[in-house]
């Protein structure tokens, strides 16, 4: 089915979308057909719940992939690559998580600057988000915003580290294992 050309309200997109074969995002009442992924980034993607979920594995925090909704207000409803809460509302539902502590987005060229920009404004709204991490499996950078006090977000850089420190859920991965399975970038 298309997507809606007017303007829908949150419960409308939310009626709408779960009944859709494929996945939609909703931001201010327009609604925006997710594009497939590449290998590369599905890769990724596995890499990082595995790895992830065994170091969370006994603590109250729970990682989820890419099908879940994570609402922001009542203006937007995304879907992340992965990210990670440990709300117990969050871990009782079965459709829309509030207060992920962790957001993990893989970038691809079509989407890197949504991911940047857009998107990002739109995850500093959670007030339980902590830690916001662009991953680009064709560049091998891996980029933590982390917020600080007085809400300020600051750029944490680890392209050139040995492994990508989520700090909000005290977990690391080597870099090496967040892109295991890729073949290295042609430079």
């Amino acid at each position: 089915m298309a997507v809606p050309a007017q303007k829908l309200s949150l419960q409308e997109y939310l009626d709408w979308e779960n009944q859709q074969p494929d996945r939609h995002e909703f931001c201010r009442g327009e609604v925006f057909a997710m594009v497939g992924a590449r290998r590369s980034h599905g890769r990724v993607v596995s890499n990082l719940v595995r790895h992830l979920g065994n170091q969370l594995a006994g603590s109250p925090c729970q990682v989820f992939s890419e099908g879940m909704k994570v609402q922001i207000a009542d203006e937007a409803v995304l879907y992340p690559d992965l990210f990670v809460t440990c709300d117990r509302a969050d871990l009782a539902t079965e459709m829309i998580f509030r207060s992920p502590l962790l957001v993990v987005e893989v970038l691809s060229p079509s989407t890197q600057a949504y991911d940047r920009s857009q998107k990002f404004a739109l995850y500093r709204r959670i007030p339980a988000l902590q830690e916001y991490l662009l991953v680009d499996p064709d560049t091998r950078r891996i980029e933590a915003f982390r917020r600080g006090p007085g809400d300020l977000w600051v750029l944490h850089d680890m392209s050139q580290d040995e492994a990508m420190v989520a700090a909000s859920i005290d977990c690391r991965v080597p870099v090496v294992e967040v892109f295991a399975g890729i073949d290295p970038a042609s430079v």
